[in-house]
């Protein structure tokens, strides 16, 4: 038995330039044995041109309903879901997100097969296939941009206007980052891109310790882990697992740096039991430094790690101002304000790179899945399937059915 696969046209607004499977990547997956075909629905949006996929001699067509499998990248619009298919694409509904529970019950009532990307793992929770690297890299990216914004440096381009990552190094190579003291949570893909574009940009890192002994006349940063900015209530000794298992019994420890960071950007994915960072009343207290914001982890206040982040911004219009006294969006770029930078879809800015990327996670670890029924692996992704939530997410029918 084979399978038809089709790579949709991003249907959300504002629309997405990213794509599952560059051109190369869809023709490898149609040579696959169990594959009868890979098709194309065209789109003049994509980061990779209709015109490259037919170089590739894959089938364009305006109508992919006729494909067991459609694969995008972000939420396909509720009116746009075909019943009975198995979709792949970011649903952000596992965090019982309240704008996105529509789609989860169009899902269900269309007897949708919904496998979310976010949630392809092996058996150990360790995440198979990600954007994460490249929204930490623009991430810093837009921090950067923003700080130098509201000091009036204005040489920095956005990556959205360059060609990919390599044009942005030849960038970084010709200015200096003026002194600022940056301080980056989490330690896994986002985190880490974060790090790698500070570097390449110029900044010198610190460990936490140093960084909050001393003031510099340098770009520096700093990366925490979660025993950095977290501890327990009961003053045990700090344990990662007992802390991803328990996360409603620590507190944040993350103050001092809130008095010595010019810069935050926060790459953690965080757990709706978590300790925040810190509340809305330390963000008034005089001694809170902070000016700008990057939060890449982007989950929206109330049920955040960051109370500032009020809503999620667009690649066109990237920063608001949040108002720690009136704890309202504000204007941004204001003194008596802090800058937020939550672009929620932020691998858009670099979307060759990162549907490169994208695309070879995809191909290693997960193609060959598409013809085991029984795939451990895509069972663990599966939200939803006839009509019913998936097994490993039962725990959203509260949500689902409006009572969470």
């Amino acid at each position: 038995m084979t399978i038809s696969v089709g790579i949709i046209k991003e249907g959300k607004t504002p629309s997405d330039q990213r794509v599952p499977l560059r051109p190369e990547h869809a023709l490898l997956l149609s040579k696959k044995p169990f594959v009868s075909d890979v098709r194309i629905q065209k789109d003049a949006r994509r980061c990779f041109s209709n015109e490259e996929y037919d170089e590739k001699g894959l089938t364009l067509t305006d109508d992919v309903s006729d494909c067991d499998v459609l694969m995008g990248v972000k939420e396909v619009p509720i009116d746009q879901l075909i019943p009975h298919k198995t979709y792949f694409f970011f649903s952000h509904t596992i965090k019982e997100q309240p704008y996105n529970r529509p789609l989860l019950q169009a899902a269900i009532e269309k007897k949708i097969r919904l496998i979310d990307y976010e949630v392809l793992t092996h058996k150990k929770g360790q995440r198979l296939i990600a954007f994460g690297r490249f929204a930490g890299m623009v991430g810093a990216h837009n921090a950067i941009w923003t700080y130098e914004q509201r000091k009036g440096i204005l040489s920095l381009p956005r990556l959205h206007h360059l060609r990919d990552y390599e044009e942005a190094k030849s960038v970084y190579e010709k200015r200096a980052l003026a002194p600022i003291k940056i301080v980056v949570t989490g330690g896994g893909r986002v985190a880490n891109g974060a790090v790698e574009v500070l570097k390449d940009m110029g900044a010198h890192q610190l460990d936490p310790e140093t960084f909050l002994k001393i003031e510099t006349d340098r770009a520096v940063f700093t990366q925490l882990d979660c025993s950095d900015y977290a501890a327990r209530k009961d003053a045990a000794e700090f344990d990662l697992d007992y802390f991803f298992k328990h996360p409603e019994e620590h507190e944040s420890i993350f103050e001092p740096y809130t008095k010595m960071a010019d810069v935050f950007i926060n790459g953690i994915y965080w757990d709706n039991q978590a300790p925040r960072f810190f509340s809305p009343e330390d963000m008034r207290r005089d001694d809170f430094r902070i000016q700008v914001i990057a939060d890449v982890t982007c989950d929206i206040a109330p049920v955040a790690s960051v109370p500032s982040t009020l809503r999620p911004s667009t690649i066109d219009d990237p920063v608001y101002g949040y108002d720690p006294k009136t704890e309202k969006e504000a204007a941004p770029f204001q003194p008596e304000c802090i800058d937020v930078m939550a672009v929620d879809n932020l691998p858009n800015e670099l979307p060759r790179d990162a549907s490169t990327s994208f695309g070879e996670q995809f191909l290693e670890h997960i193609a060959d899945e598409l013809q085991d029924p029984n795939s451990d692996i895509l069972n663990r992704a599966t939200i939803a399937q006839n009509g019913n939530l998936g097994e490993h997410f039962r725990y959203l029918k509260s949500y689902l059915e409006g009572q969470a």
